[in-house]
């Protein structure tokens, strides 16, 4: 058996910006490179696309032209370890296949429990609501949840949580229905209210995906991230798909994956006949300023090969990642904006002077396209907190 291909952190990093990181002409370009973008917060999709274009000043009216013009070249779902993800509108048959449909089943499963449990309702009750959710957004398209509650006057109907708790809490039924109905593709977010960092987005009925069969629909999203994200590990496709192992490894299998040698000795993979890498640089070092959750953050469970031995501060609690700077493939730093609009940024790890003269740059050009606009990421980090202070 021929020994398998080595792949140094080096390579791994000169691919990784040539990858992921650099520039594209076109939105579409970039949310194809990339697979899917994390949008569960609204800012990092623009973030993450303005990083990467060739004209960062067009990301913003880019991206709403993508996703909002009709037909929209992009969209919104709910896929991935039951993450909101921006992905091409070609490819999302796919992906709802491959992660979307079993978010969208338990989705439905513990709306129903939760109405059973907190109101009496049951499966009937919200079948007539869904009917007249759909009819209202015929009606009325592009219609909030506040218009939609005032629409479907049972979508204002009150739920005990936690009953019988310390804290238990009364809620409004409107928001678990609406999320269960977008999870299902029923439904889809338009243009939201106010500024393009707002998640208070409109309402829209959906046309109904393609059916796609589940296992070629994981062999092409496994496909997709190894052409992206290559080399990576089992471990790293089943994190960051929310698959089982035997499903990880059955996609792997299918696609043809190739088994390469990674610094650490650990085995990952990538697409046929792409084990040959370069650990040489496509240019001279290259900095980016990436927000919280940008894909080149979390494409992999293990990360350890690009990001610093002291990342103090870099995570929340519940492991998400804050505001990076990137220099050459490896996370060196985080930032902030601060109040005034100006860029601040903390070093990591000491890669000299002509990299810290550099992102100092970086975080002045930040500041100069943001604008007016002020960025507080949905999940705050210590780091984070501290810089914008």
């Amino acid at each position: 058996m021929a020994q398998a291909q080595r792949f140094s952190t080096q390579a791994r990093r000169a691919r990784a910006v040539a990858r992921l990181g650099a520039r594209a002409g076109g939105v579409g370009d970039v949310v194809e490179r990339l697979v899917a973008v994390h949008a569960t917060d609204p800012a990092t999709v623009y973030l993450a696309v303005a990083a990467r274009l060739a004209d960062p000043d067009t990301a913003v009216a880019a991206v709403e032209r993508e996703l909002y013009a009709q037909p929209a070249a992009l969209t919104r779902m709910l896929a991935m370890r039951r993450t909101m993800f921006v992905v091409r509108r070609a490819f999302a048959p796919e992906v709802y296949a491959a992660a979307g449909r079993r978010i969208a089943v338990k989705e439905r499963k513990n709306l129903l429990a939760h109405l059973a449990e907190g109101g009496g309702w049951d499966a009937a009750w919200l079948d007539e609501v869904e009917a007249e959710v759909t009819a209202a957004l015929v009606a009325h398209p592009e219609s909030s949840g506040a218009e939609l509650s005032r629409l479907v006057p049972r979508l204002r109907e009150q739920i005990v949580v936690a009953r019988g708790k310390p804290y238990e809490a009364t809620q409004n039924v409107a928001s678990r229905i609406i999320r269960t109905m977008a999870a299902e593709g029923r439904i889809e977010r338009r243009r939201p209210a106010g500024s393009w960092t707002s998640g208070q987005f409109r309402w829209a009925k959906a046309e109904p995906l393609p059916e796609v069969p589940a296992e070629p629909a994981r062999a092409a999203l496994a496909k997709t991230w190894l052409g992206a994200y290559g080399p990576g590990t089992e471990a790293d496709l089943k994190w960051w798909t929310g698959w089982t192992l035997g499903e990880t490894r059955k996609a792997l299998g299918a696609v043809g994956a190739q088994a390469v040698v990674l610094d650490d000795g650990a085995t990952a993979y990538v697409l046929p006949g792409d084990a040959y890498p370069s650990e040489a640089p496509a240019g001279p070092p290259t900095v980016q300023l990436l927000p919280a959750l940008d894909p080149a953050a979390m494409g992999w469970q293990d990360r350890a090969w690009f990001l610093p031995d002291s990342r103090d501060g870099l995570f929340d609690r519940t492991g998400n990642i804050g505001p990076t700077v990137w220099w050459d493939g490896e996370v060196i730093g985080a930032w902030a904006q601060r109040a005034d609009g100006s860029v601040a940024w903390h070093r990591l790890a000491d890669r000299g002077t002509a990299a810290c003269a550099a992102v100092d740059e970086a975080a002045h050009a930040l500041a100069a396209l943001l604008g007016d606009v002020r960025v507080t990421p949905r999940f705050r980090t210590p780091l984070e907190r501290a810089l914008s202070a």
